[in-house]
């Protein structure tokens, strides 16, 4: 009898979305160092709010706010979810246009909360995870056309968030998601209607 040849698997771990895993990752060692700090990290360099635009560092934190989080509570709810839709948004537009849109939305949100929020602090990646959603339901459309699922997530998650903004006093920045949703949607379209260019 021939022998029978035992067919070999080698498995390896692939780093298949650098701008997620990275800011993912980021965002752990950042929630670590501020718990060892005992916050110092997170009021200092990693939330936006409560500084002079005449400090340097308001500027920085203008965009670093989103990678600080309050506790491990508020660390896995944004991280889980841009985990599970970050890694296909980064396929379909490039790591450098996903890279792009938490920039833009960490401006666009720290700075709004800056001027109309001086009293409050604002940190978390929540922000990013409402681009993500709604730039999510933009991924098949075609010029001239609005995706009927972009208009139901749109007034789930952005419709949601102006009735807790409105009724509930839960200390979440509804305005943020709001924006961060916003911003996904604009950014989805100019990225899409880029492509679609060349």
């Amino acid at each position: 009898m021939g022998e029978v040849k035992k067919k070999r698997i080698n498995l390896r771990l692939s780093y298949n979305s650098p701008v997620i895993l990275g800011f993912s990752f980021a965002c752990l060692i950042i929630l670590v160092i501020d718990l060892l700090t005992n916050h110092w990290a997170t009021s200092t360099i990693f939330s936006v709010g409560g500084t002079s635009l005449s400090n340097p560092m308001t500027y920085i934190r203008f965009f670093t706010h989103v990678l600080g989080h309050a506790n491990w509570a508020h660390f896995f709810g944004n991280i889980t979810l841009i985990l599970v839709i970050g890694p296909l948004l980064e396929e379909k537009y490039g790591s450098s246009d996903i890279l792009l849109v938490i920039l833009v939305t960490a401006f666009v949100t720290g700075v709004v909360h800056y001027f109309f929020f001086p009293g409050t602090v604002l940190l978390g990646a929540s922000g990013v995870v409402f681009a993500f959603i709604l730039l999510a339901s933009l991924t098949k459309a075609s010029e001239g056309e609005i995706p009927i699922t972009f208009i139901l997530v749109f007034l789930i998650y952005i419709g949601e968030e102006i009735y807790k903004g409105i009724v509930i006093d839960d200390n979440v920045s509804n305005l943020t998601h709001i924006l961060g949703g916003i911003t996904g949607s604009v950014m989805g379209k100019l990225m899409n209607k880029r492509r679609r260019r060349f």
